[in-house]
């Protein structure tokens, strides 16, 4: 035989509401954070992930475009001088 007892329903339904309305304070207080901090870090120099990327790509590029130069350079040095040159003698 089962028996009602509405303490212990009334009970079980202040501590949900209590749950929520903690569950409520939790998400309330992480995003007030989370605003705080954005504007916090958006008062600084810090650059955006995209920007980062993107001076990223042109510093490999710059990097590439270098070496290509170089082996370049070598091989004209090298075709030009017929191998190590000696400088002249004064």
């Amino acid at each position: 035989m089962q028996t009602e007892n509405r303490f212990f329903d009334d009970f079980a339904k202040m501590l949900n509401g209590v749950a929520g309305t903690f569950a409520g304070m939790g998400r309330e207080a992480e995003a007030s954070m989370k605003e705080r901090m954005r504007e916090w870090i958006g008062g600084m120099d810090f650059v955006s992930r995209d920007e980062f990327e993107a001076v990223k790509a042109m510093a490999a590029a710059a990097r590439d475009e270098a070496d290509a130069l170089r082996a370049r350079l070598e091989k004209l040095e090298a075709a030009g001088t017929g191998g190590a040159k000696k400088p002249p003698k004064i």
